[in-house]
């Protein structure tokens, strides 16, 4: 049975109001004033605002409850590369902190991907891969399924992918494909496609019981971003690989794809499984918003205490580089401080 809808905040679309309230899915108390705020310009280019408040950034902002409206989400804050930065770096941080507690325990992570094309999925995958070791961190870009795959249910082939303990794992494209590609191009009828919606949510009350923490983000761009950013990838010999027939031939159906994203938002965004809805006109915020909220879900209950150190590993360190046990403490201490003071809170167990 559907779970119902967060209700972290009251049903409306996510947007901008007139007065240049930002609206993301986040309670109307939570409104913040953004001032107006360009979508275009080169990525390194300094920008002359104030260092975003915190508040902006507040994974409630961008949880989806009822149906979105993504014409109206037009505000697409823009990030100080300066401070982009610094706030990376700290959540990377954060989250390698998060991935080592995670280790020799029975947590376990499941990162959903979906996004328009272009929008930003596969950056925030590098991202994540530059921090994350890889010998638990798995990631699984997922394209149409051949013809063994398809010979089966269509949730089949995710199976064998899904995070063992201790793993954290990200799918770029998921599922999801079933109720949005597959609907619109014809590859699944309507009454399959319809199906799915409860399918899908079965299938993820499945992995959250089974203690899996599942989070589910959808990176938003407008069609004028997109365009820019073919144009970039044609005209760079570094990009023009990621660029398809494909991607020109969804971008013409985007008024077929709205509704079904939508729909997709409305239909499996449950109390267990939310979506997150991203505005990634801007790469620097996206990426920090992303990394912010999986900081948040990942982290939340989960202690980041150094594990202590093996009393024989000790000894032996202390005898090869004689390193003593107040230079252990005195270096964890500047470490939690740097930490503490630039880092995000997350929730820890009391």
């Amino acid at each position: 049975m559907d779970q119902p809808a967060r209700p972290q905040s009251p049903e409306g679309p996510a947007g901008r109001d007139p007065d240049g309230c930002l609206r993301l899915g986040g309670p109307e108390d939570d409104c913040i004033e953004m001032p107006a705020m360009k979508t275009h310009g080169h990525r390194h280019k300094r920008s002359m605002e104030a260092t975003l408040p915190e508040a902006v950034l507040n994974p409630r902002n961008f949880i989806v409850t009822g149906r979105p409206q993504l014409s109206e989400l037009v505000g697409h804050p823009e990030l100080d590369f300066a401070d982009y930065e610094r706030r990376l770096a700290l959540l990377q941080g954060l989250l390698q902190l998060i991935q080592q507690a995670y280790l020799g325990t029975s947590d376990s992570a499941l990162i959903v991907l979906e996004g328009w094309d272009t929008a930003g999925k596969g950056g925030i995958v590098r991202r994540l891969g530059w921090a994350l070791d890889p010998r638990s961190f798995k990631v699984y870009p997922i394209a149409a399924p051949d013809e063994h795959e398809r010979a089966g249910h269509y949730l089949q082939r995710f199976w064998r992918h899904l995070p063992h303990k201790g793993q954290i794992v990200a799918f770029d494209r998921s599922w999801y494909g079933r109720v949005l590609v597959e609907r619109v191009e014809g590859l699944a009828t309507e009454a399959e496609w319809r199906r799915a919606y409860r399918e899908i949510n079965e299938f993820e009350r499945v992995l959250i019981d089974a203690g899996v923490r599942l989070v589910k983000l959808f990176l938003h761009i407008t069609a004028e971003e997109q365009v820019r950013r073919f144009r970039d990838r044609l005209i760079n010999p570094v990009k023009r690989w990621k660029l398809s027939y494909e991607d020109f031939r969804n971008h013409a159906r985007r008024t077929d794809y709205v509704p079904a994203i939508e729909d997709m938002m409305e239909q499996t965004g449950t109390k267990l499984a939310p979506w997150y809805l991203i505005p990634a006109n801007n790469k620097p915020f996206s990426r920090v918003a992303v990394f912010r909220i999986l900081a948040q879900e990942l982290g939340t209950g989960v202690s980041l205490e150094p594990r202590p150190i093996d009393p024989k590993l000790f000894k032996e360190a202390k005898r090869v580089i004689g390193l003593s046990a107040s230079d252990m403490r005195r270096s964890s201490r500047v470490a939690d401080r740097k930490l503490t003071k630039h880092g995000p809170q997350i929730e820890q167990p009391v």
